[in-house]
C-alpha cells in the first residue's frame, strides 16, 4: 500500500509489526509476520534508508518513528524527487531546444523549415523589435544572468508600455538573485504595475522569449547570447517550449512574495546551489548559474557546508542527501 512512497512489501510489513510490538526484536519480528530473519534485515535496512526507523534510546535495537513524522518524512522525500525529475525534464527539453538551435549552423541556407538564424546582436535586436511590433497576444520570457543593467531597463520600458498599453498579456521569469537588487525589482514592479507578471526562479534552463505560442527566440550558445540566435517557429518545437515554459512559471514564485522555504529551511537557491555542488560545479559555474557573484556563490557554499557538517563538496552532496535536502538518484 506504500510502495508509491518508497516502501517495498517486506519493508511496509516490518513496519508495521515494529508499530504494533515496538520491544519485538529481529525474530520476534520474523515470527510475527513469517518472515525469515533475514528478511526482516532487509526490510530493516529500508526502514534505515527511509529514516523511518532509529536507534532506541535505552541501545541495543531500533524503534520505529511514529506515522505522523515518517509519512511526513516519506512525502517530503517524495516531493523532492518529483522536483529533481521535473528538473531533469526541463533540462532535457532546453537541451533539445539547444540542439536545434546548433543543428542550423551545419543545414544550408533555407533548408531548415522553422529554423532562422540571426547572428550578431543588430540582428538579433531588430528580430526582436519586428516580434514586438507584431505580437498580438502574448509574450513570455524567461531572462536568465541575474539583475538587469540600468541601460538594459531604460531601454526596455518603452517597449514594456507599448506592448502592455495593447493588451498584450507579458509574463517574465527572472533568476531570485534579482530579489536583491532594487533597480530590476523597482522596473519589475512597474511593469506589474501595468499588467504585467513577474516571477523569479533559482536557476532557468536557458534564455527565451516566446511570441504569440507561435514564435521563440533562443540563443545558439548559452554562454554567448549576443554572439547569434535562432527564431524556431516549427509546431512541435514550440509545443515542447511551451510546456517547459509553463513548467517553470508554475514552479516560480511572485516577485511581490517572500521567498518561500522548505521543510528545511532552505530557499529555493540553496537547493539548487547544492545540487550544483555535489554535480561538482566550480563557484564560478554556480555563480553563472544562479546569476550571483562567484564571491557569493562561495559564500553561500560555504555556509552550507558548514551547516551540514561537511569538510568537502563530495561529502556535502551525500549529507545532503542523507539529510533529506537532496533525493538520491534512482540506481
Amino acid at each position: 500500500m506504500l510502495s508509491a512512497l518508497g516502501l517495498d512489501t517486506m519493508a511496509e510489513v516490518v513496519y508495521r509489526a515494529m508499530l504494533a510490538d515496538p520491544e519485538g526484536g529481529v525474530a520476534a519480528l520474523a515470527a510475527r509476520v513469517g518472515a525469515t530473519e533475514q528478511q526482516v534485515r532487509d526490510g530493516l535496512d529500508v526502514l534505515s534508508e527511509l529514516a523511518l526507523v532509529r536507534p532506541s534510546a535505552g541501545g541495543g535495537g531500533l524503534r520505529a518513528v511514529s506515522p505522523d513524522l515518517g509519512m511526513e518524512v516519506l512525502m517530503a522525500r517524495q516531493q523532492a524527487q518529483i522536483a529533481a525529475q521535473q528538473q531533469r525534464l526541463e533540462a532535457s527539453r532546453a537541451a533539445a531546444a539547444q540542439l536545434i538551435s546548433e543543428y542550423a549552423d551545419l543545414r544550408p541556407a533555407g533548408a531548415s523549415p522553422g529554423v532562422e538564424q540571426l547572428i550578431g546582436l543588430d540582428r538579433i535586436r531588430d528580430r526582436l523589435a519586428q516580434l514586438t511590433r507584431e505580437v498580438r497576444h502574448e509574450v513570455m520570457t524567461f531572462a536568465p544572468g541575474g539583475p538587469q543593467t540600468e541601460e538594459n531597463i531604460a531601454a526596455s520600458r518603452p517597449l514594456d508600455a507599448e506592448l502592455l498599453g495593447r493588451g498584450v498579456r507579458s509574463r517574465v521569469v527572472y533568476l531570485d538573485s534579482v530579489r536583491h537588487h532594487r533597480p530590476t525589482v523597482e522596473y519589475a514592479r512597474w511593469t506589474a504595475s501595468l499588467g504585467g507578471q513577474v516571477r523569479t526562479a533559482a536557476t532557468l534552463p536557458t534564455r527565451l522569449i516566446i511570441v504569440d505560442r507561435s514564435t521563440a527566440v533562443i540563443p545558439v550558445s548559452s554562454e554567448d547570447t549576443a554572439g547569434g540566435a535562432v527564431v524556431l517557429t516549427g509546431q512541435g518545437t514550440l509545443t515542447a517550449l511551451c510546456a517547459l515554459y509553463e513548467s517553470v512559471w508554475a514552479a516560480a514564485h511572485p516577485l511581490g512574495e517572500a521567498p518561500v522555504r522548505d521543510l528545511h529551511g532552505l530557499s529555493a537557491q540553496e537547493t539548487a546551489l547544492i545540487r550544483l555542488l555535489s554535480e561538482g560545479h566550480t563557484d564560478e559555474a554556480i555563480g553563472k548559474r544562479l546569476g550571483v557573484s562567484t564571491r557569493t556563490a562561495r559564500r553561500i557554499a560555504t555556509d552550507l557546508m558548514e551547516r551540514l557538517g561537511a569538510r568537502s563538496r563530495f561529502e556535502a552532496g551525500v549529507r545532503a542527501v542523507q539529510h533529506g535536502w537532496l533525493p538520491t538518484q534512482p540506481g
